[in-house]
């Protein structure tokens, strides 16, 4: 998979942060941007400090879990699985899926499933490159 270049953040959008470092986490935002056909998220990772100063996120926890910031004024944050349905809302065909999350108990399991994947990143990242067929990073 050939890595894409960052899209700016833009005020008027939301932005993505993610582990840039994380295989995984690579390949999902690759989709994300694949199924944002309408430029509403801005994608950018954590790793780019000079970008992400602004948001005023503090590191320890971008690294820890993903986080979709939204513009001001309201200026929301959604972190980890919290994250995944407002995601979903802000992409076209997606839409539908964040609706699963209002279903009692799917929100409680996904922030349990997001937590063990997260604490065994590097685990499964290099699970995923082989799977994949990319380079496996040896940590």
């Amino acid at each position: 998979m050939t890595e894409l270049p960052p899209l700016p953040a833009r005020a008027e959008r939301a932005t993505l942060i993610y582990d840039g470092e994380c295989g995984m986490c690579r390949s999902l935002v690759h989709l994300v941007r694949r199924w944002d056909r309408e430029h509403r998220i801005a994608i950018v990772p954590f790793q780019d400090e000079a970008a992400i100063r602004r948001f005023g996120v503090p590191l320890p926890a971008l690294a820890a879990a993903m986080h979709l910031v939204f513009p001001r004024p309201e200026g929301r944050v959604f972190a980890g699985a919290d994250a995944i349905p407002e995601l979903l809302r802000l992409l076209p065909g997606k839409r539908w899926a964040a609706g699963l999350f209002a279903i009692p108990g799917v929100r409680p399991l996904a922030r349990r499933v997001y937590r063990e994947v997260a604490i065994r990143r590097r685990c499964v990242v290099r699970e995923w490159g082989a799977a994949s067929g990319s380079p496996q990073r040896r940590d």
